[in-house]
C-alpha cells in the first residue's frame, strides 16, 4: 500500500470515530450560582461545549462510546474563575530589559502561550488582557478561540495613552523611545479620538486608558491625574460609538474621579479610592478591579531585590503598601468589585493569591467568588454565557478538594479545569 493511500485511510478512520457527544459530571457540592447556597449531589450534563442539564441527584446513564462520565462526588464544583486584569505577554523579572531587546516577537508569542496555559491550569478560564502588544495579543486570542492553542478565553484591550504618561515608553535612551513609541499614544481630544478608533479598527475588544501615572513608569512623574478631562471624555465617546467599553488604570483619587465622570466602565487598581470616588462608583455602576496582588508583589520586590529602578521602587513601596487598606474601605462602602490581579507583575498561574489578599482585607469568601464569576461576566458583557453553571451557558467548570467558601486558599490548588466542555486538568483521585 503506497504512503498516500495509507495517509488517506488513517485520516478517514480518524474522521469516522465518534467524538464525545455527552459529558456527565457528578458534583458532590455544586456552587451553580455564586452568591447562593451550594447544592449537594447534582449532575451536570454537557453537550457541544454547553451545559444542557443540571439535575438533582446522581443521574445514572448507560455508558456508551460517545459519553464521558466524570466523578467529582467528593469535590467542590463551581464556574471557571475569571481575571479581569492580566498581561499575558510578559512577567516582571530581572531580565526584562534584556528580553525587550533580544527576544524576537515570535518567541514572545510562544511565551504568551506558555503564560496562558499556566493561567488556564490555575482555574482561570477567562481573562481580560489589558496591556500587551495588541496585534500579537489579538492573534493569541483568535488562536485560542479556534482551538489551535490551549489557553483561557481572552478579552483583549487596545491601549490609548498620552505622551509621557504611564502607557508611553520610558526608561530607555531617546532614540529608542522614538522607535518604540506606539501609534496609540495621543495628545488632545481629537488625537485621542483617532487613537481609540484606530485600536478598535485593528481588533480591540475594549479600550484601556491610563488616567493617572503608574508605578512601573520609569519616570518620577507621580501617580496623580495625567490625562485631561477632554481627552478622557473623547476616548469614552469614541469607544461608545463603536460598542466598546473603556477601562482606566488609576491610582490617585483625582484621576479616578475624572475617569468615572468621563464614563469609564472600570477602574483598574483604584488605590486611593476616597469618598468622592466611592460616590461616583455607586452612581455610575462602574467596577473596581483592585489588583491587590500587584501591590503585594511590587512591595516585596522593591524591598528584597534591586531589579526596580529607583523611581519605580519608591512608588512601589508607597502605592503597593496602601492598596489593601483602601480596598477594605471600598468594599465596606458597597463598591462593585470585579476580580483582577495584574498578573504579569505577579507570576502567571498564581492568580488565586488575589483571593487570599481580598479575604485578608475583609471581603467574605462568598463575595470573592462572585467577583471572579458573576461580576466579571457582567463587566465583559457575557452574563448570558458565563459566570454561573446553568442550562445554555458555556461549560467552564472547576473543582477543588475542599470548599473555598470555608477556606479561600482552596483556590490555590484547583484540581479540575474544564473550558467549553473540554477537560484540561483532572488530578482528582
Amino acid at each position: 500500500m503506497n504512503r498516500l493511500l495509507m495517509t488517506a485511510l488513517l485520516m478517514l478512520t480518524y474522521m469516522i470515530q465518534p467524538a464525545t457527544a455527552k459529558t456527565v459530571i457528578y458534583a458532590g457540592e455544586l456552587l451553580a450560582i455564586p452568591g447562593e447556597k451550594p447544592l449537594t449531589n447534582h449532575t451536570l450534563i454537557i453537550e457541544g461545549g454547553k451545559i444542557t442539564a443540571v439535575e438533582a441527584g446522581f443521574t445514572r446513564f448507560e455508558q456508551t462510546d460517545d459519553m464521558k462520565i466524570i466523578d467529582l462526588h467528593d469535590s467542590f464544583v463551581m464556574p471557571g474563575l475569571m481575571d479581569m486584569h492580566v498581561h499575558l505577554q510578559g512577567e516582571l523579572g530581572p531580565t526584562n530589559d534584556r528580553d525587550s531587546l533580544k527576544m524576537s516577537d515570535q518567541l514572545k508569542g510562544m511565551r504568551t502561550i506558555h503564560h496562558g496555559k499556566k493561567t488556564l491550569m490555575a482555574g482561570f478560564t477567562t481573562v481580560r488582557d489589558v496591556g500587551s502588544d495588541s496585534q500579537y495579543m489579538y492573534a493569541y486570542r483568535d488562536a485560542v478561540n479556534k482551538g489551535w492553542v490551549d489557553g483561557p478565553r481572552v478579552i483583549a484591550a487596545g491601549g490609548v495613552g498620552i505622551t509621557g504618561g504611564h502607557a508611553d515608553v520610558s526608561g530607555i535612551k531617546p532614540d529608542l523611545m522614538e522607535f518604540y513609541t506606539d501609534r496609540s499614544i495621543c495628545d488632545g481630544p481629537y488625537d485621542c479620538r483617532r487613537a481609540t478608533r484606530d485600536a478598535i479598527k485593528y481588533g480591540a475588544d475594549l479600550i484601556k486608558i491610563t488616567s493617572t501615572g503608574g508605578v512601573m513608569t520609569d519616570r518620577a512623574t507621580g501617580t496623580g491625574q495625567q490625562m485631561e478631562m477632554d481627552e478622557l471624555k473623547e476616548v469614552v465617546l469614541a469607544a461608545k460609538r463603536m460598542g466598546k467599553k473603556v477601562a482606566s488604570h488609576a491610582h490617585q483619587e483625582d484621576g479616578i474621579v475624572a475617569a468615572l465622570k468621563a464614563g469609564v466602565h472600570s477602574i483598574e487598581h483604584g488605590t486611593y479610592t476616597g469618598k468622592a470616588a466611592i460616590k461616583l462608583f455607586k452612581e455610575t455602576g462602574a467596577y473596581l478591579v483592585p489588583t491587590l496582588l500587584a501591590g503585594d508583589t511590587v512591595v516585596r520586590i522593591a524591598k528584597e531585590t534591586d531589579i526596580l529602578p529607583p523611581a519605580v521602587a519608591a512608588k512601589a513601596i508607597k502605592v503597593g503598601a496602601d492598596m489593601q487598606g483602601n480596598f477594605g474601605k471600598a468594599i465596606k462602602a458597597g463598591v462593585k468589585i470585579a476580580f483582577g490581579t495584574d498578573s504579569g507583575i505577579s507570576k502567571h498561574g498564581t492568580n488565586a493569591d488575589e483571593a487570599v489578599l481580598m479575604s485578608e482585607a475583609g471581603m467574605p469568601n462568598g463575595d470573592i467568588l462572585v467577583t471572579a464569576t458573576i461580576n466579571a461576566a457582567d463587566l465583559i458583557d457575557m452574563s448570558e454565557q458565563l459566570g454561573t453553571l446553568e442550562v445554555g451557558k458555556y461549560a467552564d467548570i472547576i473543582a477543588t478538594d475542599g470548599s473555598p467558601l470555608e477556606d479561600i486558599k482552596e483556590l490555590l490548588d484547583v484540581d479540575f479545569v474544564m473550558k467549553d466542555g473540554k477537560v484540561y486538568k483532572n488530578t482528582m483521585p
